[in-house]
């Protein structure tokens, strides 16, 4: 049920911006809603021993807002703020916001920040978690290899990393852009704790994080295979929605399928 609230708000606050990247922000809906449901552990924004979530595809902020809102850290009327002049809800999230911790939006970044983040916690032995969620296109970035060596040498059980694999981006198909196939094989052969999960079936995603062994051991990274635009049918695996805004006859058909889902 939270998932089908996130892509409404989705929808609703991309066409009342006239903003684009819809695509991408439903493909994660369901990852999010899994992790703001009840899998991390945030009771309070202020709570040192929280887990933290670092959103690195941060062009998907819309997501995230949606999630926030949804737990009652974001106000309706901060929430029609997006895009907005003087808004902090931005299309990508700053950390000025409460309740986000890093400013993303620079692909490739997101998880070396998780990395600092998590050997901070283990050297403090905190039990704290973190939790990066990127897209697959951002394993094109060297950064990104660089973080996922330095978190398995430091063995970096508190990090879960959590790859949208909806294999778009904006400038084609991943596969034909630049290849990562078999994305498994990679994460397992830099030696981290590698699952595979079918990213829109939240108790299989749920399943998936209870079982990890955050205390010792490598770094987790789950394969969340995903279909980008999910729940729109004239969105899914259509570039075109990566940037663009929605008409007004196409909002009305996404909203009705969404709300019938």
């Amino acid at each position: 049920m939270l998932a089908k609230e996130v892509r409404r708000i989705i929808l609703e606050q991309s066409k009342r911006a006239n903003v684009g990247h819809i695509g991408s922000a439903l493909s994660i809906a369901d990852i999010v809603a899994v992790l703001y449901s009840g899998a991390m552990r945030m009771d309070s924004p202020q709570e040192k021993e929280r887990d933290c979530f670092i959103l690195s595809k941060g062009h998907a902020a819309l997501s995230l807002y949606a999630a926030l809102h949804l737990r009652g850290r974001l106000s309706k009327l901060e929430l029609d703020t997006f895009c907005g002049n003087g808004s902090f809800l931005g299309v990508h999230p700053e950390h000025t916001l409460t309740g986000i911790d890093f400013s993303t939006g620079s692909l490739g970044h997101g998880l070396s920040i998780g990395a600092g983040v998590a050997l901070a916690s283990k050297l403090r032995s905190s039990s704290r978690r973190t939790f990066v969620l990127l897209s697959d296109a951002e394993c094109n970035e060297g950064s990104c290899w660089e973080a996922i060596t330095f978190a398995a040498h430091h063995k970096l059980a508190n990090l879960v990393a959590i790859v949208d694999l909806n294999g778009q981006q904006a400038f084609g198909n991943t596969q034909d852009v630049l290849s990562m196939t078999p994305m498994a094989e990679r994460w397992r052969a830099f030696d981290w704790d590698v699952h595979e999960v079918n990213g829109h079936d939240g108790e299989g995603m749920l399943e998936a994080i209870e079982s990890l062994d955050v205390t010792y051991g490598k770094p987790h990274v789950i394969i969340a295979h995903t279909t980008f635009g999910k729940g729109v049918s004239y969105m899914e695996r259509q570039l075109k929605w990566h940037y663009w805004p929605m008409s007004d006859d196409e909002y009305e058909k996404a909203m009705t399928e969404v709300r019938q889902a």
